[in-house]
């Protein structure tokens, strides 16, 4: 695999058109994580989704590393698929902990994309269909942009664990 400034280009509009796959996923992982929680978490819009992945590809650095996973989902089949089993819940659990950003959300979007992963069908998955890798990657979309995505009350207003800095008098 060789990745180019044109292959990131053509995996920011891949992932941008995934919208009605990935949307769907995460508002119903959101709906179901909020009964497990006991909370109200709020759902996302199309246009939420495509600016955040927008945002992703913004940085080029997390930008080439999110596109090259993705190529790799897209493009992953075993024979049998089980005995690859391994490799394609890494490639989904790397690429939603990279969507997210950094810790502690990273290993959030970790835990979420085997969350997200039991409950998404091969049958959603329109591009790529048949190859062990395409429900991962719908998933890892899901869990890593669920993630890093407002709507978690414990994500909003300031974290009571914040310790202020003193102040010079």
């Amino acid at each position: 695999m060789h990745i180019t400034s044109e292959t990131v280009r053509d995996e920011h509009a891949w992932v941008r058109d995934r919208e009605p796959v990935v949307v769907p996923t995460i508002n119903d992982t959101r709906e179901r994580l909020g009964r497990i929680f006991e909370t109200d978490v709020d759902p996302i819009t199309p246009e939420a989704y495509r600016r955040e992945v927008d945002a992703v590809f913004a940085d080029g650095e997390v930008a080439v590393n999110v596109a090259g996973c993705v190529a790799l989902l897209r493009d992953l089949d075993v024979a049998g698929d089980y005995p690859g089993f391994v490799v394609d819940e890494v490639l989904g659990r790397e690429l939603a902990a990279t969507i997210a950003g950094g810790r502690p959300l990273s290993l959030l979007a970790q835990a979420t994309f085997h969350f997200v992963d039991v409950h998404v069908s091969e049958d959603a998955t329109a591009d790529g269909a048949g190859a062990a890798g395409a429900d991962d990657l719908d998933a890892a979309l899901a869990a890593g942009f669920q993630t890093r995505l407002p709507g978690w009350d414990w994500r909003e207003g300031e974290s009571p664990f914040a310790v202020a800095s003193p102040t010079d008098e």
